[in-house]
């Protein structure tokens, strides 16, 4: 549930695919890499995520993308890195098919995140815990 406090920025984890799209193209989720500049919303990430995005951004079916944006792999991650607030998760019980999905949960637990964003439909078929939770 987004934050109940007036002003204060709605915290988001983004999954790995939204970080990708956010950096490389302009749509929806370069909207929230901007708000995060803004500082309209804050981001989080963590170690594992990272790593996932420094897997998956250096794909031959990105270089177009990233030759166009006129930085490098190492840059991308950094500016993310900066961007997005890196917290400490502690290990969860598996709870999606997908073990990378696992990373992603446990950061927003940790980060204490009012919302994921992704796209991938594993995370958008599990059910949100009850409020105050």
């Amino acid at each position: 549930m987004p934050s109940d406090v007036p002003g204060k920025p709605v915290r988001l984890v983004l999954d790995t695919n939204t970080v990708v799209s956010g950096l490389l193209w302009h749509q929806a989720p370069a909207q929230l890499i901007h708000a995060a500049l803004q500082g309209r919303i804050e981001l989080f990430t963590s170690q594992a995520l990272l790593l996932e995005l420094s897997d998956v951004l250096p794909r031959a079916k990105f270089m177009r993308r990233i030759a166009a944006s006129s930085f490098t792999v190492p840059q991308l991650i950094a500016r993310y890195a900066v961007l997005a607030r890196s917290v400490t998760p502690t290990s969860i019980a598996s709870t999606s098919r997908d073990p990378d999905d696992d990373h992603v949960l446990a950061c927003a637990l940790a980060a204490q995140a009012d919302l994921i964003v992704s796209g991938d439909a594993d995370l958008l078929g599990l059910s949100s815990p009850p409020p105050g939770r």
